[in-house]
């Protein structure tokens, strides 16, 4: 006999119960109706069409296999803004939003043109963040995955913003003579080492790329490092760096650029140390 929304509303709730506390299964709930089913009445009688039911059961059926409910719904919210997304780009996460507001907060008001420069681009969604809300910049994004590039793509379109996208091998030092200078640079680069993988979730070890995650363990702060020789030549003067960090390694970040900057370290909501900017 076939369900109605409401039903089957109730069932997802309970099974999704059996893996995630009441208030992130409630979460995940309203997220695989209102963005895999596009349906926002879950009170509803009506019953529910069969290629929706299938689609719900699928959903579930990933979910109960630790994927993140990001990828099964290709869809991820950063900054008020709506991202595709899928396995070859991080999930964008609220400690990265912060990292876009200290930006934007920094050079309020937003009415000058100036050149930034955001490494590691991954889903795009620093840099289409920065392009909404500041028009007249002029953004360019760089990431060594075209894969990731691609997503990029789809989403600077979606969210209707030119953004100068480019493959390329930050690491690569040969490569910045084809770069110009920068009025500012962002970054979130990969920056846990890769015995650390045992400490990480499943669901992000098992399905986010590990290219934008991972650094070796003989030298886990090789992006930090690469972008302060990188912006003593391609940073203009005044120029800004903006950087998110682990926790554990924003002292020794922070100790790089000390030596020729001014550096802030700025906490999180949660009140971690994650951030750092330089100017």
């Amino acid at each position: 006999m076939r369900e109605s929304i409401n039903q089957l509303y109730k069932f997802t709730l309970r099974t999704l119960s059996n893996k995630f506390d009441k208030r992130e299964a409630e979460n995940i709930a309203k997220i695989i109706f209102e963005d895999a089913l596009y349906i926002t009445d879950v009170g509803a009688d009506n019953m529910l069409h069969e290629e929706k039911t299938m689609l719900l059961d699928q959903a579930l059926e990933r979910i109960a296999m630790d994927e993140p409910i990001q990828y099964v719904v290709e869809k991820a919210h950063f900054y008020g803004y709506e991202f595709y997304v899928n396995d070859h780009v991080l999930i964008p996460r609220p400690e990265t939003e912060e990292l876009v507001f200290e930006l934007l907060k920094h050079y309020k008001p937003l009415n000058s043109t100036l050149d930034i420069l955001d490494i590691g681009t991954g889903s795009g969604c620093i840099p289409i963040t920065i392009k909404k809300r500041w028009p007249s910049a002029k953004v360019t994004s760089i990431d060594v995955s075209e894969k990731a590039l691609e997503v990029a793509k789809i989403n600077a379109l979606q969210n209707e913003v030119e953004i100068d996208l480019q493959c390329f091998d930050f690491l690569d030092e040969s490569k910045w003579s084809s770069l110009p200078k920068y009025d500012c640079i962002i970054s979130n680069p990969p920056y846990i080492p890769e015995n650390e993988k045992s400490k990480m979730h499943d669901n992000v070890l098992d399905f986010e790329p590990h290219l934008a995650l991972f650094v070796s363990n003989e030298d886990p702060l090789i992006f930090y490092k690469k972008i302060k020789n990188f912006a003593s030549n391609h940073l203009n003067p005044d120029g800004t760096i903006f950087l998110e960090c682990n926790e554990f390694n924003v002292l020794s970040v922070s100790g790089l650029f000390q030596s020729e900057y001014e550096v802030e370290v700025l906490k999180d909501m949660q009140g971690k140390e994650r951030m750092i900017v330089c100017g």
